[in-house]
């Protein structure tokens, strides 16, 4: 679902861009597959998808034998779609996520450069930016550059290899919630990416990873779930 290629990112910022311009409002059935698909000159499988990463962010949705709809623009007006990992549920990922990644970056704090850091402060403003500008799939990219970040300094392979194998599941978490996420969870949100960077440029290892739990547990209360 969330195997972002060159083609099915450009395809859903697209898709995205129809919305936001009003070419697609709000409650409008979207063309059909193989219409769009045409429109865009890209493969059904590509198109669909764009599709599930818009409908995962809450851009869109789909109604059984309707067909699928541009959602509401307000959070308040969408919904999260249901979990679409089989194997583990929600509540299994957020808790895994705040061991494993609250421990890469107590590691990765004594080895990420200035240059790094800097990036997590642009990544950070991005990620306001993108938001203020409804553009919910820049804010979905920059937050995962962001703790990819943090994830390829980490000294130790194997937590890497355990994040790596993980990183849709991962990113799922990160999407899902993004649905129903008020102006000010969204503020919250990004006031805790910055308090887990200045951490991070003080070369606090254990601020910064009390200050990833916390952003970890935080989100997944957003989600509906305790974690």
């Amino acid at each position: 679902m969330l195997n972002r290629t060159p083609v099915t990112h450009a395809a859903a910022k697209q898709i995205q861009t129809m919305i936001l311009d009003g070419s697609l409002g709000p409650g409008q059935k979207i063309p059909s597959q193989r219409e769009l698909a045409v429109r865009l000159k890209l493969s059904r499988a590509s198109l669909r998808e764009a599709l599930l990463t818009l409908e995962a962010i809450g851009l869109i949705v789909t109604q059984p034998g309707r067909g699928t709809f541009v959602a509401e623009m307000s959070s308040s007006g969408r919904t999260m779609i249901s979990w679409r990992h089989r194997d583990y549920s929600v509540k299994d990922v957020f808790e895994t996520r705040i061991m494993l990644e609250s421990q890469i970056v107590r590691l990765s704090a004594a080895v990420l450069t200035a240059g790094q850091i800097d990036e997590l402060t642009r990544l950070t403003d991005q990620m306001e930016r993108s938001w203020a500008a409804g553009d919910l799939l820049g804010n979905a990219e920059a937050d995962f550059e962001f703790h990819g970040i943090i994830v390829s300094a980490c000294p130790n392979r194997m937590l890497v290899d355990l994040y790596d194998a993980n990183r849709d599941r991962i990113h799922s978490t990160q999407m899902q919630p993004i649905a129903v996420t008020d102006p000010a969870r969204m503020r919250s949100s990004i006031a805790e990416h910055r308090l887990i960077v200045t951490a991070l440029r003080d070369g606090d290892a254990g601020r910064a990873a009390e200050a990833v739990a916390m952003h970890i547990a935080n989100t997944a209360c957003c989600a509906g779930v305790s974690a």
